[in-house]
């Protein structure tokens, strides 16, 4: 059975960013639980950020799972990202989403690479960055591996990357892994921009699938654009997803009507 979660970041630099809490996390889950979600999803600026919160507390509190811990800030507040053409810089990169892996995993949360795997550029081409960023998901996906979790890989659109922006593309690149451990991040918002069908991009992603963000087209709660869920959840069903739908959402009109918004769109969509 699809579960049900929402984000919490408690990055500066990602204030304006799309994530329905922000701020304080222990409010964040107070309301998640309230509103009947089953797990939130963490985005913090780093390892020490996460650790240093009751967390386990907080969850079990509220009967709430952590669903999985973003890397973005790697990104957005140090510049570190996984195709850089300065070898010492990747390693920091790896260190950071290492160090996020690390804090997740004693609450069973898997990591998500996003914004931190990069781009091709006139410095770095294609099939070097490529290789930089294959190596690091293999390195990487081991080291999940030995907490029993997955590493979760985001396609984003092309206006984010230009690596994997399709859900084929992700199989794509990581079918030459040497890891088994690489899973795929199915976000709707990203999907409603490069595929040509949601759902037959969902059919593409398969079995590798293992992470979905449930969203509306234009980025707001689901149910506040104009997204077509019917056959999404049809495809869902098709290829056996049972994991998380997270809220990666703008808190618009703001954070509780959002999350309100995304989880009776969830019900209506997963539970009738």
């Amino acid at each position: 059975m699809i579960k049900s979660a929402v984000t919490i970041s408690i990055v500066e630099e990602a204030k304006k960013g799309p994530f329905v809490f922000h701020g304080d996390v222990a409010a964040g889950c107070a309301k998640a639980a309230e509103l009947g979600f089953d797990a939130v999803e963490l985005f913090a600026p780093a390892p020490e950020a996460i650790t240093a919160l009751p967390l386990a507390d907080l969850l079990q509190e509220h009967g709430l799972s952590l669903a999985a811990v973003g890397t973005g800030a790697g990104m957005v507040k140090h510049g570190l990202h996984l195709c850089d053409p300065d070898e010492s810089r990747r390693g920091k990169a790896c260190d950071f989403i290492r160090g996020i892996i690390d804090a997740g995993a004693p609450h069973g949360a898997p990591a998500i690479i996003g914004s931190m795997q990069g781009k091709w550029d006139a410095v770095t081409d294609k099939p070097t960055a490529l290789g930089y960023l294959r190596d690091s998901l293999n390195v990487l996906g081991e080291h999940a591996k030995g907490h029993g979790l997955p590493l979760i890989y985001e396609p984003l659109n092309r206006y984010e990357t230009n690596l994997a922006t399709t859900m084929a593309e992700g199989v794509e690149l990581i079918a030459p892994l040497t890891t088994d451990n690489v899973v795929l991040l199915a976000d709707l918002f990203h999907m409603n921009i490069e595929e040509s069908s949601i759902a037959d991009g969902l059919r593409d992603g398969g079995r590798h699938i293992g992470h979905v963000h449930f969203v509306d087209s234009n980025r707001q709660a689901a149910g506040r654009g104009h997204m077509d869920y019917a056959p999404i959840a049809v495809a869902l069903k098709e290829i056996g997803y049972d994991g998380y739908a997270c809220a990666e959402a703008f808190p618009i009109p703001d954070s509780v009507e959002a999350a309100r918004q995304t989880i009776e769109t969830f019900k209506a969509v997963f539970r009738s």
